[in-house]
């Protein structure tokens, strides 16, 4: 469902997805905030997953950087970004 809604609307989305700024790099980079799970029942949207992906405007391409739990990290990889992205 997530990587549909993606690929009609790949930008930004407020209060739900934000461009992840101050990385140094022009790969235009967004974090998804609210995301619902049904394996993490009774939490829906604020079950705590985060997803990260790569938006090309010019291409069209969308390319999914990480996923992850906020219990488990509190921020993306900044690294893994920069690794891959720079």
């Amino acid at each position: 469902m997530v990587k549909t809604i993606i690929k009609v609307r790949p930008s930004q989305q407020p209060p739900f997805s934000f461009t992840i700024d101050n990385l140094g790099i022009k790969t235009c980079v967004i974090k998804i905030k609210k995301m619902a799970c049904k394996s993490l029942k009774g939490r829906g949207v604020n079950s705590g997953l985060r997803l990260i992906y790569a938006y090309f405007e010019e291409e069209k391409k969308i390319v999914f950087i990480e996923l992850y739990h906020k219990n488990d990290k509190e921020n993306e990889d900044r690294q893994r970004i920069l690794d891959n992205f720079n």
